[in-house]
């Protein structure tokens, strides 16, 4: 009975603070997992880290315990330019809250990325990233508010909430990132909604912008340095990661670490905030020279874990060949996923 509770009180949350406390759909953007599977979206300066075209899609199910859970469906392309002396890439992403979708949050983004060398083993590349998001309210019998609500009998009160003038609210958004390299280390710093867009339905709710923070390295466990042993498998990868994100005076402390050992890789996380561990994180993937598939599955530690049963990811990737060049580009050693 208590599980029951809860998912309806989430429900309600989703209904009474998102619409009639202003109606920001997104004011907190939504939390990939698998953060190097989809990188143009952590930090718009992995524009062309790879070099090679690299194409990303991803697909995200949180809290699939409940009803209708939080679904987001991304795909992103990126390249290194010469003539541009950088990355260009595109983001597309969809996200659906609440019951069959009651808020739809729509993204579509454009990134460059300008790469120079500082010394002989260090990289930096600084990026912009321009894009449109639109929110649209799906008002339907879906909704549930409130007032509507007894905590005995459940949903039994009509709807007298009056809907929005417009149901549909698209707004300007733009980032910013900086991202520097050396052999086997990377970090960096990315700055989402710079402009803080407007987007609640009944009055002004801004985004509040997000600040990441992110780095690791990766370490080589082989003292043979092959691609790969007489077992078909690649040299062993450690790398240990850190991603720090606030947003809206919450602050999220992401650890993990991997084990990458061709074609196969492992990792672990831990997510928490100031006063309360998240969720652990698992992942797995299979990789080849122009393919990757991914997943990764949230388990929740909170008080939450009982109703919403965690989060999947799945990601795949697909690198295609390298155009010929006029010089040699690195690309940025980085995990996979």
């Amino acid at each position: 009975m208590l599980k029951i509770d809860v998912k309806k009180g989430l429900r309600t949350l989703l209904a009474g603070a998102l619409l009639l406390a202003g109606g920001a759909a997104g004011a907190q953007d939504i939390p990939f997992s698998q953060f190097y599977a989809n990188p143009v979206y952590m930090n718009p300066a992995f524009a062309g880290a790879a070099v090679a075209p690299r194409i990303a899609l991803a697909y995200r199910s949180q809290w699939p315990s409940l009803v209708s859970p939080f679904t987001t469906v991304s795909a992103s392309w990126d390249q290194y330019f010469d003539d541009l002396h950088g990355g260009v890439g595109a983001i597309i992403m969809t996200d659906r809250q609440g019951d069959h979708g009651a808020i739809i949050t729509s993204k579509l983004a454009a990134m460059y990325s300008f790469r120079f060398q500082v010394s002989r083993d260090i990289f930096v590349s600084a990026a912009l990233q321009a894009g449109v998001v639109n929110n649209a309210l799906n008002w339907s019998e879906y909704l549930r508010f409130p007032e509507q609500i007894s905590a005995e009998l459940g949903v039994i009160y009509p709807n007298t909430v009056r809907p929005p003038d417009n149901t549909s609210n698209m707004s300007l958004d733009f980032d910013a990132g900086v991202l520097v390299n050396g052999p086997n280390w990377y970090g960096g710093l990315a700055v989402s909604h710079l402009t803080q867009p407007n987007q609640a339905f009944y009055s002004e709710d801004r985004v509040p912008m997000k600040i990441t923070l992110h780095g690791g390295a990766m370490f080589n466990l082989a003292e043979e340095q092959r691609r790969q042993s007489s077992l078909g498998l690649g040299t062993p990868v450690i790398s240990p990661n850190v991603v720090y994100q606030y947003q809206g005076g919450f602050h999220y402390f992401n650890y993990g670490v991997y084990l990458d050992w061709m074609p196969f890789l492992v990792g672990v996380w831990l997510r928490h905030g100031l006063e309360n561990i998240d969720a652990f994180i698992f992942q797995v993937g299979v990789q080849q020279d122009y393919f990757k598939i991914g997943y990764s599955y949230d388990v929740t530690v909170s008080k939450l874990a009982n109703a919403t049963g965690g989060a999947h990811e799945i990601t795949l990737g697909l690198m295609l060949p390298v155009p010929e060049s006029k010089k040699k580009i690195k690309a940025i050693r980085c995990p996979s996923f």
